[in-house]
């Protein structure tokens, strides 16, 4: 079946929902060596592999409750802020924006927002300094707005909610696989890309595209009946 025979049975998308760190920012091959550095630090010597397995696309919150399942005891209130400095130095060095994405938002034609785990002041930060920030100004949600992040679909439900748009006239972009999972839960139109560190297996499923190269796009999404860029 073709893309745009699969989309016929959605109505015609109002909105594009799109994931930060992955998506929008190359940030995840950066994240996961400090936290390697972070975790073997508290006692969990991990792979890059094994990290990306475990935690990429999940919740701060998840994620610590899942070192703290593993070793058996709390982490201290204020681990994350301790630990901040250390993904900072390392975005300020490396950080730039995903291969692609910058001529992909140029092109794109219906309103856009993001919906990302990373709380406000670290989407502040990684969009600022890759200058994708004020694209996005008073229309970035955080997994802090919620209750539960991704996986559960409560963040994109209150991105379309906040925003006036049904969700099944949302088209989200991810690359994690509790991203796409969130997606589906929510009733969304998902673009999986599998141009970072998850393997496309990983986003595969009803209501998804896959593909690895930002430059396609706009394309993509007017198989899905967003309108084609102005000439």
């Amino acid at each position: 079946m073709s893309r745009a025979n699969l989309w016929n049975r959605w109505p015609a998308p109002e909105l594009v929902v799109f994931d930060c760190d992955g998506v929008l920012v190359d940030s995840e091959k950066i994240a996961v060596k400090v936290d390697v550095e972070v975790l073997a630090g508290l006692g969990w010597p991990l792979t890059e592999a094994e990290v990306v397995e475990r935690f990429v696309g999940r919740s701060l919150t998840d994620v610590r409750a899942a070192v703290e399942q593993h070793l058996g005891r709390p982490l201290p209130a204020d681990w994350a802020a301790r630990n901040r400095h250390l993904y900072r130095e390392a975005f300020a060095r490396e950080l730039t924006p995903v291969d692609g994405v910058v001529e992909a938002l140029d092109a794109l034609t219906l309103p856009a927002c993001v919906a990302s785990n990373t709380g406000h002041e670290g989407l502040r930060y990684s969009l600022g300094l890759t200058g994708l920030y004020e694209r996005f100004a008073g229309r970035v949600f955080s997994s802090a707005d919620v209750s539960r992040g991704k996986p559960a679909p409560d963040l994109f439900l209150h991105a379309a909610r906040s925003l006036g748009v049904a969700p099944e006239r949302c088209l989200v972009v991810e690359d994690s696989r509790y991203g796409v999972q969130a997606a589906r839960a929510a009733g969304m139109r998902c673009f999986g890309y599998c141009g970072g560190l998850t393997p496309a297996a990983w986003l595969e499923g009803p209501g998804t595209t896959v593909f690895d190269d930002m430059r396609a796009l706009p394309a993509l999404l007017r198989d899905a009946g967003a309108p084609a860029p102005r000439p």
